[in-house]
């Protein structure tokens, strides 16, 4: 046998040589795909993510713009745009809410729009997000009082419209003889202590002078019932001297007591020698 069939050919030991080589080579390209595989799973996800984002963004920036009134350009200054915003808003809101509580003082509860207003006046030195909040409730409260004083008006204005009407319909019966003599018993009785004896000298007396009639006039320039000379001097009982009969009995009581007749049987008495009293 030859020595040299036993040697390896420099062939045979290159190809023993490669074989492992290949399989490295598929193996790291393998690896180099899985890892690209993965990569470009990555990558989409990320761009899908960051397509995302933007599309958040841009809704975002276009729902600021349209709550703000400003453009895009804009928003980069959005934070001190935002907080002149909320102190203008604050300051405004500020003001109405103290002219209401001027306005309204005395008919209504204005305890809770004095307490929101009052915090609100430091808004200078708070977060935005608590200056809006304490400028809603302002509102909320200013709002609320001036509706409760406008509440309170129409009460008032019907209680009033209500007394009128009262006073109205009592000085149409006082305004009637009947009712002048009962005023005039009622008065005597209770500030002179006048008793029936008195009222019925009374009764003559004003009688004769005027028919117990507060319209009543002479041409000499007596008036009403007691026939004061003139009928201005009935103004010291009360302005409503021409129209209110209880007025000219007020007067004419007080006249009476404080003459020289002192009571209306002196009076009377007098009327009846001298025509006049």
């Amino acid at each position: 046998m030859r020595p040299t069939s036993s040697v390896t050919s420099p062939s045979s030991s290159t190809q023993l040589h490669r074989k492992p080589t290949k399989r490295v080579k598929r193996f790291a390209l393998g690896s180099v795909a899985v890892l690209a595989i993965a990569g470009l799973a990555a990558g989409g996800a990320y761009a899908f993510q960051s397509a995302a984002d933007s599309r958040a963004s841009v809704a975002a920036t276009t729902a600021l713009t349209d709550s703000t009134g400003r453009q895009h350009e804009q928003l980069a200054a959005y934070d001190t745009v935002a907080e002149a915003h909320s102190d203008k808003s604050a300051s405004v809101t500020l003001n109405e809410a103290n002219q209401v509580l001027v306005d309204t003082q005395g008919k209504a509860d204005a305890s809770a729009l004095t307490a929101v207003s009052s915090s609100l006046a430091s808004f200078k030195t708070m977060p935005i997000d608590e200056v809006l909040s304490l400028t809603a409730q302002t509102k909320t409260e200013t709002a609320s009082l001036s509706a409760a004083a406008v509440e309170a008006d129409r009460v008032a204005a019907e209680a009033a419209a209500a007394a009128e009407a009262a006073r109205l319909a009592a000085l149409a019966t006082t305004n009637t003889p009947e009712g002048a003599k009962a005023a005039a018993q009622s008065l005597a009785s209770s500030k002179y202590g006048w008793g029936a004896d008195q009222f019925s000298c009374l009764n003559q007396l004003w009688q004769k002078e005027s028919n117990w009639n507060y319209l009543a006039y002479n041409p000499s320039g007596a008036t009403g019932i007691p026939q004061a000379l003139p009928g201005s001097k009935m103004a010291s009982a009360g302005t409503d001297w021409a129209t209110n009969a209880s007025t000219q009995v007020a007067w004419g009581l007080e006249y009476i007591k404080a003459s020289s007749y002192g009571t209306p049987c002196a009076a009377w008495a007098h009327s009846q020698a001298n025509n006049w009293y």
